[in-house]
């Protein structure tokens, strides 16, 4: 079942979005050399309970397995649901960190790539290309296109600089579940799949890999890393499909203007 959302769903769902944004911006001022990924989920849990929240994903159950934490940090070759831990951010890292909150019933979800100091030119351009690709699939979120359409401006700007585009791991509709129809694929065919239709909100997030596609699990039943060992990226926006253009409620501008964001100065230069 694909649920339309009303204009008053609308609203809290922004609110939760805006919740997300800002906790990612208190992440960002403490991604450093050094810090632990357990730190952070510390810092993104007391900020979303302190603005009256509840972390989406504590609790999360998918079978047996029960998400322990409040964030989603995967580094470098991690590409989603990393568990937080003592694991040490170094120099030259990038680090994926995705975020939900509950608020007033409604859920929020947002993700961005972080770099820990400088990247290597090789990684910086893997953010760029993920980071366009995102863009690029958000203008599809149009009332009148497709899903399809969508997938395919993805697939389609990352592959043609030689990237992985994951298969295994999609986007999703969602309002007062986390997860709720219909799935967005980053890999498709113009013209195919449902079509959009204004009032749908959807998680459109790009998992874009500097090898090749394949992932595989880890024993701890959540993480979920590249095959070949190579490094990958992340960036989520939850958008509402409107006619004529998506509406983005998610934002980066928090974290940008804490953030090094270095391919974002690229863009303004290109």
């Amino acid at each position: 079942m694909v649920h339309l959302k009303n204009e008053n769903e609308i609203r809290f769902m922004r609110s939760a979005a805006e919740l997300v944004g800002r906790t990612l911006a208190e992440v960002a001022k403490a991604v450093r050399p050094g810090v632990t990924t357990a730190e952070l989920d510390r810092i993104a849990e007391a900020f979303i309970e302190s603005h009256g929240g509840v972390p989406a994903f504590r609790g999360y159950r998918v079978g047996r397995h029960v998400f322990p934490a409040s964030l989603c940090t995967s580094v470098n070759d991690e590409v989603v649901h990393g568990i937080p831990g003592e694991r040490r951010l170094v120099e030259g890292d990038l680090i994926s960190v995705d975020c939900g909150v509950v608020l007033d019933e409604y859920y929020g979800d947002s993700a961005y790539t972080f770099a820990v100091g400088d990247l290597d030119a090789a990684n910086l351009q893997l953010c760029r290309v993920t980071y366009e690709a995102l863009q690029h699939g958000v203008e599809k979120a149009v009332a009148g296109n497709r899903i399809g359409d969508i997938a395919s401006a993805i697939q389609e700007h990352c592959e043609a600089h030689g990237y992985g585009v994951v298969r295994d791991l999609v986007g999703h509709g969602i309002g007062r579940n986390l997860h709720e129809d219909p799935q967005v694929p980053n890999f498709g065919r113009r013209g195919n799949g449902r079509k959009l239709r204004s009032g749908l909100v959807l998680c459109i997030e790009p998992m874009i890999n500097r090898g090749d596609a394949d992932v595989v699990s880890d024993h701890d039943g959540w993480t979920i890393r590249t095959r070949d060992g190579a490094p990958s990226a992340h960036y989520e926006h939850m958008v509402v499909v409107r006619r004529g253009g998506a509406e983005v409620l998610s934002t980066f501008e928090y974290i940008e203007e804490v953030a090094e964001a270095p391919y974002r100065q690229e863009l303004a230069d290109g």
